[in-house]
Formats: structure tokens, C-alpha cells, sequence
């Protein structure tokens, strides 16, 4: 029987097995033709946070372009009668084959990243991951990429909520509908103080420094070790909702985790070094849901595609690697914040310029021609293995 995506509110609650398949095979021959094994890059490579968007595109890249050891962890559902699993969970098991069919060694933990559980059964797959490919057990490269709702503080057993609102204030902008090109108002209240120390505790750095502490502790790292986490800062028009507001002040408490983490092991030369990499907007799970983000996205993607500018998960992490974390002469461009800006591109002026013009321009009578929302559309379907080219699915 077909499977046919259900969506609610920009939220696809179903995936397609076929369909996450030839995406994940089809960034696997990306990160082949872009990427080759140095000197200078990992030989073994744990993501938390995995199975979608940048964090699958880490591991893609590590494993499939520099023929690294791989261990992925996140938190995925299997399949059941009624319903499909997630795509993470087709996501993971295509590349646990692809990996198996190359010779590389991959390991894949299902399991929440904030449990201790979790970071103990990470500890002894990085082990026995070394050992299958026959090397030390010494992280070469840690990807941070998590993107929970949720959170259990492992010390207090307390669960946080993390919310998407201003500081401050209260918000209005407008936002689109990607499935049918319509404009809606999009408003929110400001958060209560209790909601900024939820979603810090959530999406903030100190799970990051528990990882950290844990693989120190078990003698994990060497000076080889880099360690990238992902953020996002975007234009001034999207800060009042996202960089001023709770998920902003969470990317913030993340940057100052960075910095700890460089103070207490890059200074005694335990870790080679670890950056915030901040990333281009694209299409993910979560993006589609955070108010104007659509709009803008739509209209950047238009702009950049115009341009050449354009680059997917996959072609963004292959640039972070090939010209950030390993160049040939071993440095990491950084701005004056130590942070690595691969949203370097879309933060040029021109092209800033251009989409603020465009957005000025865009009413419902041209939204399709005028923005591409088009393709934000095929990326969010595709995220979830629905509108891949070369996939039959009336079957």
C-alpha cells in the first residue's frame, strides 16, 4: 500500500522507508566525490544526534569521505502496524548497511543522549568500535548535534521543556504555510523566567560538558580530538524570535560551554580544540516549525539558488570539513569569537540585501514564483523520505 506523507501544521508525523534510503545513499556518494582520506582527518568519529540533517550529514562525511569509524547515537522509534518509525530510524539503519557493504566500521545506539545510560553504552561502543577497525580507542572528531524538545537532568531527575519564544516581549511576524503557500500571523508571548532556564537546561552546553567530562574520564580524547556543536544565528529580522530570544539565550549558554571546554582541555593540550560552527538555515524537522523562519528560508533559498550560493546538509558539513576542521596547513578559520561561520555565504551582504528586498516584494499572487517555496517544500518532504527523485512510490 502507498505511503502518502501526513502533515499538520508544517509537521510530518510519518516517513517513508524507500524514500530515507536513497537520500541517505544519495549524500553517501556526495561526501565520495567531495571528500578524501588525509593525513589530518579522523579515524574515528562519534555524533550524538545522527540520524537527521546536520548530524547525519557529520557522520555521512566522516565515514563515507574520510573512511572514519563511526558511532551514532539518537533517539529513534521502530516501525509498528500502525504507524511508520521515524526517519532517523530508516536514516540509521541505511547507513549501518552502506557502512557494513564499504568495510567501515559503524556502530548505532538508540537511546536518550542526556542519560547517563546513554553516554555509558556510547563509552563502550567507541571501544569496541576501535577495536573492530583495529585502532586506538581515542576520539578523533565529536559532533554535537542535538535538537530535543525535551530534557532529564540526569543529577535531579527533573524533565525541562524547552520553548521557542521571545524575551522580553511579545512577537508577531508573518509566517508560510509550505505545503500550500499561504500566510498566516504568527504570534507569541514572552517567556517567564521559568521558561528561559527550561529550554537553557534543554538546548544549552551543559550536556555537551557532561559528554565531555565523560569521555576525559574514560580516557577517550587525545590532541587530535576536535569537537564541533551546531548553532544557528540568522538575520536581525528572525532575532527578536530566535537569537534575543529562548533559543538564543540556550546557543549562547552553548558558546559558553565551548569556551570551558577549551580552557580546561585545549590549554593542557587534551583536545586539539573545540569551536561553535554556525551554520547556514536549511530545511530540517525543526525548522519549519519556528515562526518566519519558513518565510525567510523560502526567500533566502530563492536568492541563493539565483546566485550558485546554495548548499544543502550534506554540501555544508563536506565545506566545514574540507575548509574548516581539516586543512592542509591544520588551521581552523574562526571569526573574533572563535566561532567557525559556515553561514558565511548566507550572511554576505548581497545576498542579505537581496532578500530583504525580495521579502518587501512577496504577496500570496507571486509567493511561488518569487520565493522557492517550491523547493523548501521538496526538502522538508525529503527529510522525511517523501519526494525523492528516483523513488516509485505509488507501491
Amino acid at each position: 500500500m502507498p505511503i502518502k506523507p501526513m502533515i499538520r501544521n508544517n509537521i510530518c508525523l510519518n516517513a517513508h522507508p524507500e524514500g530515507c534510503a536513497a537520500n541517505v545513499k544519495n549524500q553517501i556518494e556526495y561526501a565520495k566525490k567531495n571528500l578524501s582520506k588525509t593525513a589530518v582527518s579522523p579515524k574515528l568519529a562519534f555524533v550524538a544526534g545522527c540520524s537527521n540533517g546536520y548530524g547525519l550529514a557529520s557522520r555521512i562525511c566522516a565515514g563515507f569521505g574520510y573512511k572514519a569509524a563511526t558511532v551514532g547515537l539518537s533517539y529513534e522509534n521502530e516501525p509498528t502496524e500502525k504507524r511508520s518509525g521515524t526517519p532517523g530510524f530508516y536514516n540509521n539503519n541505511t547507513f549501518d548497511i552502506e557502512a557494513d557493504k564499504a568495510g567501515l566500521v559503524s556502530i548505532t545506539l538508540n537511546g536518550d543522549a542526556y542519560s547517563n545510560e546513554a553516554k555509558e553504552a556510547a563509552v563502550e561502543a567507541v571501544k569496541r568500535a576501535a577495536a573492530k577497525a583495529g585502532i586506538p580507542a581515542k576520539i578523533d572528531l565529536f559532533i554535537y548535534s542535538l535538537a530535543s524538545p525535551v530534557r532529564t537532568d540526569p543529577k535531579t531527575g527533573v524533565m525541562h521543556k524547552s520553548v521557542i519564544k521571545p524575551i522580553g516581549g511579545s512577537f508577531s511576524g508573518k509566517t508560510l504555510n509550505i505545503m500550500d503557500g499561504t500566510f498566516s500571523a504568527a504570534e507569541a508571548q514572552g517567556a517567564t523566567e521559568e521558561e528561559i532556564f527550561n529550554t537553557v537546561k534543554v538546548m544549552g552546553g551543559e550536556d555537551l560538558e557532561l559528554w565531555m567530562d565523560v569521555f576525559d574520564k574514560e580516557e577517550l580524547l587525545s590532541p587530535q580530538t576536535c569537537a564541533a556543536a551546531y548553532t544557528y544565528i540568522g538575520p536581525e529580522s528572525s532575532w527578536a524570535i530566535y537569537k534575543n530570544g529562548t533559543i538564543g539565550r540556550a546557543k549562547e549558554d552553548l558558546e559558553r560551554a565551548i569556551r570551558e571546554i577549551n580552557k580546561n582541555y585545549t590549554v593542557i593540550k587534551k583536545i586539539r580544540g573545540a569551536w561553535v560552527s554556525v551554520n547556514k538555515a536549511l530545511v530540517t524537522r525543526s525548522s519549519a516549525v519556528i515562526p518566519i523562519i519558513p518565510f525567510y528560508i523560502a526567500s533566502l533559498f530563492k536568492v541563493m539558488k539565483d546566485m550558485g550560493l546554495h548548499e544543502g546538509c550534506i554540501e555544508q558539513i563536506a565545506r566545514l570539513y574540507r575548509d574548516r576542521l581539516y586543512t592542509a596547513d591544520g588551521n581552523v578559520p574562526v571569526d573574533n569569537e572563535n566561532r567557525i561561520r559556515m553561514d558565511d555565504w548566507e550572511m554576505r551582504d548581497d545576498v542579505q540585501n537581496a532578500v530583504t528586498e525580495r521579502v518587501k516584494l512577496i504577496t500570496p499572487e507571486n509567493v511561488f514564483t518569487e520565493t522557492d517555496i517550491l523547493g523548501f517544500k521538496k526538502d522538508f518532504l525529503g527529510v522525511h523520505g517523501f519526494d525523492i527523485d528516483g523513488v516509485d512510490y505509488n507501491t
